[in-house]
């Protein structure tokens, strides 16, 4: 008698053929399309933030931007994949991570995958790996037991091109946007205040010296052009004095500067703290003088500069005379 035994051979895993598997650039382009757009901008935002004022507006609308756009791709790469299998760069290469039996990947192995990815990154290499792994794995891949797979066109969302477009230009906008809030808020006021600094710098002296300089044979002249140096609001405060002047007895009053200092600047105002020293009078009962005062500046609508206030620190008093 002869007896038979059947023979079952095991069940062998099924493993998809590599003309399936994802290439490396395809996961490259799908990794680029969820990470890089929001990247660029969240690192712009976080440029903005080191340039413009701590809790200013512009400090508040830059990390508003930045917290809502990080949030977007951590939903994009994380929960997307739970809830829908995909993620949008994923979907316009048309690919997804599935197990290695094909069946698509569960929430907690697509976290797990990502969670793994800082493997890759801490690697570098592993990033590489796919180059020259039989399935395409990279560590995380390995660890999740997942591959990437080529899904078939149709069964792509609908629109995928559309929302990818709209998503990557909305980065651009928003770059844009950065750059500019950057300048306008920071980098212009600056440079526009060194400018009102190096211009005062050397007017701002000239034009006090000039407005508190006057001689009896000129008088009426050096009035005139003393009230075209100052502004509407302390025109009239600066007429007053001058009345007070012609209605006594002027002598020759000239002022020059001999040291100042900005104490503060910005686009169209400054205020300075200028020493000047200078004579009264003339033969016997001439002296010599010097005065301490705080200027404030501010630019007129023709880009000049003119005296808005002008406040004296100490009196005009002969040099070496008691304080």
């Amino acid at each position: 008698m002869t007896v038979v035994v059947e023979q079952t051979a095991p069940t062998a895993i099924h493993e998809s053929p590599r003309e399936t598997l994802a290439p490396w650039h395809v996961r490259v382009s799908a990794f680029a399309v969820d990470v890089l757009p929001g990247l660029a901008v969240i690192i712009t935002m976080a440029l903005v933030l080191r340039t413009v004022s701590a809790h200013a507006v512009w400090w508040w609308l830059a990390i508003s931007v930045l917290g809502v756009v990080t949030l977007l791709v951590l939903v994009n790469r994380l929960l997307l994949p739970v809830v829908t299998g995909w993620s949008l760069g994923r979907a316009l290469v048309g690919i997804a991570v599935t197990h290695r039996t094909g069946e698509a990947s569960g929430p907690w192995t697509l976290l797990l995958r990502d969670v793994a990815h800082l493997l890759d990154t801490a690697s570098v290499v592993g990033w590489l790996w796919p180059l020259w792994d039989s399935r395409r794995r990279t560590f995380a891949d390995m660890l999740a037991r997942t591959e990437v797979r080529r899904l078939e066109p149709e069964t792509s969302p609908p629109h995928i091109r559309r929302w990818t477009a709209v998503a990557v230009l909305s980065a651009a906008v928003l770059c844009v946007g950065g750059a500019a809030m950057s300048f306008f808020a920071a980098y212009w006021p600056d440079r526009a205040t060194d400018q009102t600094r190096a211009q005062l710098a050397t007017q701002g002296p000239k034009i006090v010296a000039q407005m508190l300089t006057y001689d009896p044979k000129s008088l009426h002249d050096d009035f005139t052009r003393a009230l075209s140096l100052a502004t509407d609001k302390y025109r009239p405060q600066l007429a007053t004095q001058q009345e007070l002047v012609q209605k006594g007895h002027p002598v020759i009053n000239e002022y020059w500067v001999t040291n100042s200092s900005i104490e503060s600047a910005a686009p169209d105002a400054a205020t300075m703290l200028i020493f000047m020293q200078g004579r009264r009078g003339t033969g016997p009962e001439q002296r010599y003088i010097s005065a301490t005062v705080r200027v404030k500046f501010v630019k007129s609508s023709g880009n000049a500069w003119r005296v808005d206030d002008l406040a004296v620190l100490s009196k005009p008093k002969q040099p070496g005379s008691a304080k």
